[in-house]
């Protein structure tokens, strides 16, 4: 998340391009990266990749507080300002999703398993991947494969949100809003619809066995202790939540956002593959259940299309608001 450029602080005191003055803060601020960079990648090797709304929040504030140095305090603020409501809705979303729990609402769990069958023709997709894939005794690269997939859905969205906010604040504040808007949808949807993922009906034995595996690929990587805080994470989080896959929806939204916007064709199939790659780990992981997939891709097809659709509208407004403006006779002077 380290950054190479930060808005101005318009208050700061004027820099003269190409200045002494101006050289040596572009210069501390490069340093500034670099050694945030290092401490980044230390502390994902010593500690764990940083998966929590709070983590990631101080991460990010502290890499784009380094390109503020010599940009005044205001600069700073601009980064508080923007970020901690954006960061403020995920975690209360975080700490929200498991109110069917409270609520009362009946979990469900044979629906999405007959669902799953009707959809893989009489065979369960997770329970099939796994038969062919997953062996007890050994780790194989498409474990590995597997498991890095799984965990830059912790990674993505971040990364993404504080590369546009360097770039372009205003496409910043377009993706931030359809982040934060699939977030709403989807803790309306576990409120409404709790739903339990393969591997929790297969330990009570409500379907052929499915393990937990999506952090197992890290034994590949020789990573063990990142596997051991992706465990530990995920037992901190609802159960009952697999309805829609917010991955699989992160991910669709992520690639609609880019794919219009990248030039180059040979850019372009990464950027379309990476909701079907990330579908396929869950699946395989037993994360998610098919039709868990299906939901997301909608969801994230649902909430691009609406955004567009509403910023056109807003536009429109406004630009007819302006011209009512223009139209309106000048009061007479007396």
């Amino acid at each position: 998340m380290a950054v190479t450029d930060a808005p101005a602080d318009e208050h700061a005191p004027e820099v003269v391009e190409g200045s002494l003055d101006e050289r040596r803060w572009r210069l501390i601020r490069r340093l500034a990266a670099v050694v945030f960079f290092v401490a980044l990648v230390l502390f994902s090797i010593l500690v764990g990749v940083p998966e929590d709304r709070e983590g990631v929040l101080v991460w990010t504030v502290v890499g784009l507080g380094t390109q503020c140095l010599g940009r005044g305090w205001r600069s700073f603020l601009r980064v508080l300002l923007d970020w901690l409501p954006f960061t403020a809705a995920l975690v209360a979303y975080d700490y929200t999703r498991g109110l069917a729990d409270k609520i009362g609402i009946a979990t469900h769990v044979i629906a999405p398993v007959h669902a799953d069958l009707w959809l893989g023709h009489g065979t369960m997709p997770s329970v099939w991947l796994q038969q062919h894939l997953y062996h007890p005794g050994q780790v194989h690269w498409w474990d590995a494969a597997e498991t890095l997939i799984y965990t830059s859905h912790f990674l993505a969205t971040p990364i993404v949100a504080v590369i546009l906010w360097v770039r372009n604040r205003h496409q910043w504040l377009i993706f931030i809003t359809r982040i934060v808007a699939l977030s709403f949808a989807g803790l309306v949807t576990y409120i409404l619809y709790p739903m339990a993922p393969p591997w929790y009906a297969a330990r009570h034995g409500l379907m052929p066995p499915v393990v937990r595996i999506s952090s197992r690929g890290w034994l590949e990587l020789h990573w063990q202790h990142a596997g051991n805080l992706l465990q530990s994470a995920q037992a901190q989080v609802n159960d009952v939540a697999a309805m829609p896959s917010l991955h699989t929806a992160t991910a669709t939204l992520i690639a609609l956002y880019f794919f219009p916007r990248i030039k180059h064709w040979w850019l372009k199939i990464p950027v379309a593959l990476y909701p079907f790659a990330m579908g396929w780990a869950l699946v395989y992981s037993g994360e998610h259940y098919l039709v868990d997939l299906l939901f997301g891709y909608v969801y994230g097809i649902l909430i691009t299309v609406g955004s567009v659709y509403v910023r056109r509208w807003w536009q429109r407004r406004k630009a007819a608001g302006q011209e009512i403006v223009e139209l309106q006779p000048e009061p007479a002077r007396s």
